[in-house]
Order: structure tokens, then C-alpha cells, then sequence
């Protein structure tokens, strides 16, 4: 391609493209982030065309078989879509001053974008926003193999808007201090599914299961108000941040418990639970920090931080025949509540000190510690609903404070040809109480039957990394590098009125002492045999223990509660046969796996696994001076499943998918440039059979004028 072309950044923007199509054409146009992507480059043609643009286009997307599914995998939405997809405008209004308008509209995809902008070199700036988008999820819910059922909820994808509205303004004169102001409003509103699964009924060998949809109802406010301040005083940056933010959370979670199920001995079984949740909150934030060069090859800086945070919560969980209805006593019903009213208070204190030293030309030094104090209290008080029971009062209370010190030494050396070295040694110690009284009961049934718990904790952190890089040759290069860390916890439970030796009941305060150790290394080979060749290697091992000590009055001693293991294999390589031909492959397998010892008494619970491969390929050819080809392949397969139904939940991924993709590209003139897109998609997931299939293809088109 003889023309120069022009990159352009783009903040702030979704594509209307699937994202391994909008990755593919990033590589083959050389760029570092996606075509239009969540952050947003994209080719924007010749260099001499014009640096303001508009561009068109109409899509649309058809999928066979479970349409939800497709959709929220590829995020896009089964209908025609189309509109603005970028627009750009940009003029020097005066001397030194530019007016910016930014623009975008989907229709269907609910994608829209304004962005209006005022900057004076050196003195002020002004930037309104608006940013609204829509995702889609599937509300299904599990399958059951034994009676060949998947549990739904709808025959369509929920859908789930999200957007931002902000005012930006700041004074950025010479000499004089910097400030800026910020407010934003942020909302999600919507619907979206969920994998907390309610019990259901599948069979008579297997009475209980949790595979019962879930819907998450959602509507979320917050409002943010930001001032920052930063001034030069000699040679020490000051800086002041404070930050305002309140917000409503107006959420629903609606569970289904055995759906389907007809009633036994007159009492129901489909039961339907709303889980209503609603919270406001106050937080209040001041940061202050200076950074100081107290001499050629010493800085120091410092950090303190204090916020402020005060969260009042409402909500019910009310059983009945369908959601969202008001509580009525039923033999079929759970535990519940209604009137619930809770408050919290959540102080944190922060303090951070730095020290970069150079005492040597290639040595540098940064010691650095961190301490943060947390106190909070919270109380709470709703009626208890059960069954056939009348409302039962219940209470709780609840208070903690913790503190911890953090301690980090990190040491960089670059003193011998060729290589360079990096260690890491990280503390952290703290300490912390916790008192809690009350709980969910209900006084109709079990008077006077509260939770009392006091908890000192012992928190000890540990890690060790070492890293280096070495160049033996000018094509060739390595990475290797490693890290151990111990998390360990020490409970001791002053007073607990859980009985912990009852088999019925051991929590809460069952465990006294839980370590948590991971091992972890690293090797990275990069290699440019020739040019236009480029070769990457990657291996990563992790080995993660867990070992649990339960508290000595259950008579239990301490087990390795989980082991898990990790391979991960990488390969790339990128190959540029001549100049109208780039090509890229890419692969990556990954085995993993969780052990737990309950997988050694029971059929139930099985060996978790995380075992997947990918592979991608890529290859651009520039068909003319004004036409471009650009082509892509992406495959991904886990065959982690497995069938033990009916003796336990069957679990674990077995999902494979396949991705084409292809675009052509033709610039008709200097100040226009069009592209046609076609994507095809498959999807199978044995642990549905073939429910959650689908088969699926995009098409789109659009046209790009500069001027």
C-alpha cells in the first residue's frame, strides 16, 4: 500500500464488530489496539485527506438455534442494525483554541456517543460526554442430563443498558495552580442472567439440584463529583484530590425453586423468590500526596488518603407463586424477610511513603511502606417470615476494626551487558477485630435464637519475585522470572454461640487457621530469525495450596482443603513474506486443574478443571493501491465436562466455538473509503447437549467520507 495512512485514537468506543474480528484487522494493519475497538484505533486512510470524517454503515445479524446465546457471546443483537458509526469535527475557533464535536448512533444496538470539546492551549479546557450501550445474556438456567431438560426462563436475551453522562472542565495556566472539576451520572438499567441457580427437582435417584434460573433485576444510579488541584512548589509536586459520590441501587435477584414441580400433599413446590435489595450510599474521599526530587538521584513521595463511606440498605425476600408479589404465609415457603432497614459506617485511613534511590548508575533502589486503618459498624433490623409463621422480629449488629502495614522493597540492576534484573520483596502484617450479635431468625418459631460472635484475626502476607532480562544476540531475547506468596490467617473466636461439633452446624466460626501458598515461574522467548519474521514463546507453571485448620472442638485436624495446578503453553508468530502479504498465528493451550478432598469420598464432587486451547490466524493482502483484503480463523475448545448425574451437579465446561471473518476494503477516492464485512460463527456446549448451539452470521457495510 503506497499511501501513508493515519491512525486515529478513539476513546470511549464499542465496536460493532464481534471482538477477535476487531483484533484481527488491528494485526494486520499493524496497529495496538482493535479496529474501533473498547479504546479505540482504527485506519482512518490517507494521510492527505481531510482530518474530519463521517461514517455510515448497516449491519445485520442472524443467528439458528438459541438465538440468546449468540447474542450475548457476540454482542450484538438479531435485527437489522445501523446509523452513525463514527463521526469526527474538528476546527480552530481562535488562535490556539479548537472546537472538537464527536458523534455516534446504532439504531437497534442501542450504542450512542456525543462528545463535545472547548481547549485553549496552555489555559482551559471544556468537555461534555455522553456514552450509552447495551449487552444481551442469556437467562437459562442448568441442564439435567438423566431427564434431557435444560431449565429456562426465557425464549429471549436480556438485555442491560449501561451509560455515562460527564462535564469536564480545568484550568491549566502556566505558573498557575492546575485544577479540574468533574461530575458524572452513571446508570445501568435492565435485566441480566445469573449462575446463582435455585434447587430443582430433576429425578427421583436425585431429588435435589441447583439448576434453576436466575434473572438479576437491575437499576443503578450514582453521581460523582471530582476536584483535583496540583501545584509546583520549588522542587515538590502538591496535590489535592476530593471526591463526592452518592448513589441509588435499586436491584432484584429472582430465583426459581423447583420449577415445574406439581405440589406434594397439598403443599406447592414451584416457588418463585424475589430477593429485592436497595441501597444508597454517601462517600466522601481526600487524597493528598507530594512528590519531591530531594536530590539528582533521590525522590521521595508521599500519599494520605481518608474516606468516608455511609450505606443505608432496604430490601424483603418474599416466596410466592410468581415474583414480585407481597408476602403471604404458605407451607411452601423458605426463610425470608420483609421490612428490612439496615445502616453502615465504613471509616479507612491510608498512608504511603516511597523512596527511589540511584546510588549507583544501574542500581536503583525504592523502598516503601503502606499502613491503612479500617473501622466500620452496621445494624440491621427486618421481620422473619417462614412457612405458615406469622412475622417474627430479628435484629443484628455488628463492628470491626483492622489495621494493616505493608512493606515493599523492589531492586532493579542493569550493571552487566545484555542483562537486566529485577527482585521484589512484599509484607504485609495486620490485625483486626470482629463482633457480631443477631442474625436471620424468627421469634414466632425460634424466640431468642441470635448469633453471638467475637473474632480476633491475624493476617501475615508474603511474596518474592525475581525476574531478568537477557539479550544474547540483537534478534533474540529472554524473559524468565518467578514468585512465591503465603497468605496465612489466624482466627481466634472469643465467644461463638455456634455449636461447632454439631454436624448439623459448624459455621460461622469453624475455621481457626487457613494458609494459602503459591508458587509461580515464567519463561518468554522472542525471536526475529529474519526479518519480517517474528517468533514468540511463552510456558507458565503455577502450583497454588490451600491448608485448613478447623476449629479442635470439632475434632477434626488440618487438611490440604485444595490444590491446584497450572501449564500454560503460548506460541506466535508473525511472518511478512513481502510487502502486500502479512500474516499471524497464534496459539495457546492451557491445563489446570483443582483438587479438593472431598473428591476422594464422594461422586458428587468432582475434580475441577480449566483445560482450553485457542488458535487464531490472520493474514491482510493488499489486493491494490486501493483495495485490501483482510481474512481471519479463531477456534477455542475446552473439553472439561463431565456427566455424573445423577450422584452430584454435573459441572465443568465443554464448549467449542469456531470464528470467520472477513473485510474488504476499497478507498474509492482520497476522501472515501467503504468495506463490506462478513463474519460466520459456531458454537456447540456439551454440557447443555444442544441447547445452548447456535450457528450465526454478521454482515455489514459502511462508507467513510473525510473532509
Amino acid at each position: 500500500m503506497k499511501e501513508k495512512t493515519r491512525i486515529k485514537k478513539r476513546r470511549n468506543q464499542r465496536s460493532v464488530w464481534p471482538r477477535h474480528v476487531v483484533m484481527s484487522v488491528a494485526v494486520i494493519l499493524g496497529t495496538e489496539a482493535g479496529w474501533a475497538a473498547d479504546g479505540e484505533t482504527s485506519f482512518e486512510g490517507p494521510e492527505e485527506a481531510g482530518s474530519n470524517w463521517i461514517e455510515l454503515g448497516i449491519g445485520d445479524f442472524f443467528s439458528q438455534k438459541n438465538t440468546a446465546q449468540a447474542e450475548q457471546t457476540q454482542r450484538l443483537t438479531e435485527h437489522f442494525f445501523g446509523g452513525i458509526e463514527d463521526f469526527h469535527f474538528h476546527k480552530d475557533v481562535a488562535k490556539g483554541t479548537a472546537f472538537s464535536l464527536d458523534g455516534r448512533g446504532l439504531f437497534d444496538l442501542h450504542d450512542y456517543r456525543l462528545g463535545i470539546g472547548l481547549e485553549k492551549e496552555e489555559h482551559y479546557f471544556l468537555k461534555l460526554n455522553y456514552r450509552e450501550f447495551r449487552s444481551w445474556s442469556s437467562g437459562d438456567g442448568g441442564y439435567y442430563p438423566p431427564t434431557d431438560q435444560l431449565y429456562s426462563l426465557y425464549d429471549r436475551a436480556l438485555t442491560l443498558d449501561r451509560g455515562e453522562f460527564s462535564v469536564e472542565s480545568g484550568l491549566t495556566i502556566e505558573n498557575l495552580p492546575t485544577l479540574r472539576f468533574k461530575y458524572t451520572y452513571w446508570f445501568r438499567d435492565g435485566e441480566k442472567g445469573s449462575t446463582i441457580w435455585g434447587p430443582t427437582h430433576p429425578g427421583l435417584m436425585f431429588p435435589s439440584s441447583g439448576l434453576g434460573p436466575t434473572l438479576l433485576a437491575i437499576d443503578e444510579e450514582r453521581h460523582v463529583f471530582e476536584f483535583d488541584a496540583r501545584q509546583r512548589i520549588k522542587a515538590t509536586d502538591v496535590g489535592l484530590s476530593l471526591r463526592y459520590e452518592f448513589g441509588d441501587l435499586n436491584n432484584a435477584k429472582k430465583i426459581s425453586f423447583y420449577p415445574g414441580e406439581p405440589p406434594v400433599g397439598g403443599v406447592p413446590q414451584d416457588r418463585k423468590v424475589t430477593d429485592q435489595q436497595n441501597s444508597s450510599y454517601d462517600w466522601f474521599s481526600v487524597h493528598a500526596f507530594t512528590e519531591t526530587w530531594l536530590k539528582e538521584n533521590l525522590f521521595f513521595s508521599t500519599g494520605f488518603l481518608f474516606a468516608d463511606l455511609d450505606n443505608d440498605v432496604g430490601g424483603s425476600r418474599i416466596w410466592g407463586d410468581n415474583f414480585d408479589v407481597l408476602f403471604a404465609p404458605n407451607a411452601g415457603n423458605g426463610q425470608g424477610y420483609t421490612n428490612l432497614l439496615s445502616n453502615a459506617r465504613k471509616h479507612d485511613y491510608v498512608l504511603n511513603l516511597n523512596l527511589m534511590s540511584q546510588p549507583a548508575r544501574a542500581l536503583i533502589i525504592t523502598p516503601s511502606i503502606r499502613v491503612e486503618r479500617q473501622d466500620w459498624n452496621a445494624q440491621s433490623a427486618a421481620f422473619s417470615t417462614y412457612a405458615n409463621s406469622l412475622f417474627g422480629a430479628t435484629s443484628s449488629t455488628a463492628d470491626a476494626d483492622a489495621i494493616d502495614v505493608r512493606e515493599r522493597l523492589d531492586v532493579r540492576y542493569g550493571g552487566i551487558t545484555n542483562w537486566v534484573f529485577s527482585a521484589r520483596g512484599e509484607w504485609n502484617q495486620g490485625q483486626g477485630n470482629q463482633r457480631e450479635f443477631g442474625g436471620i431468625f424468627n421469634d414466632a418459631i425460634s424466640p431468642g435464637a441470635p448469633i453471638q460472635r467475637k473474632t480476633e484475626e491475624t493476617r501475615l502476607h508474603q511474596r518474592y519475585s525475581l525476574s531478568a532480562k537477557w539479550y544474547p544476540v540483537r534478534r533474540l531475547s529472554f524473559d524468565v522470572g518467578g514468585y512465591y506468596k503465603r497468605h496465612s490467617y489466624d482466627y481466634d473466636h472469643k465467644l461463638d454461640s455456634t455449636p461447632n461439633n454439631d454436624v448439623g452446624d459448624r459455621y460461622p466460626a469453624y475455621l481457626t487457621l487457613q494458609d494459602l501458598d503459591t508458587y509461580d515461574g515464567s519463561a518468554r522467548m522472542t525471536w526475529r530469525p529474519r526479518s519480517g519474521l517474528t517468533l514468540v514463546s511463552r510456558y507458565e507453571y503455577r502450583f497454588a495450596t490451600i491448608h485448613t485448620t478447623p476449629d479442635s472442638i470439632s475434632g477434626l485436624g488440618e487438611v490440604e482443603s485444595a490444590k491446584m495446578t497450572s501449564h500454560i503453553f503460548a506460541q506466535n508468530a508473525s511472518w511478512s513474506p513481502w510487502a502486500r502479504l502479512s500474516l499471524q498465528l497464534g496459539f495457546n493451550y492451557v491445563l489446570s486443574d483443582l483438587k479438593t478432598p472431598a473428591r476422594d469420598y464422594t461422586a458428587a464432587v468432582l475434580k475441577a478443571q480449566n483445560n482450553y486451547w485457542s488458535l487464531s490466524f490472520n493474514a491482510g493482502f493488499v489486493w491494490s493501491d486501493r483495495t485490501d483484503l483482510l481474512l481471519g480463523y479463531s477456534y477455542y475448545r475446552a473439553d472439561d465436562y463431565t456427566d455424573n448425574a445423577p450422584a452430584g451437579l454435573p459441572l465443568g465446561s465443554g464448549a467449542e466455538e469456531h470464528g470467520v471473518s472477513a473485510l474488504l476494503m476499497h478507498r474509492f477516492s482520497k476522501n472515501v473509503r467503504g468495506t463490506l464485512r462478513y463474519g460466520y460463527y459456531a458454537y456447540s456446549d456439551a454440557s447443555a447437549r444442544t441447547y445452548r448451539d447456535y450457528e450465526a452470521h454478521a454482515v455489514y457495510s459502511g462508507v467513510q467520507y473525510r473532509f
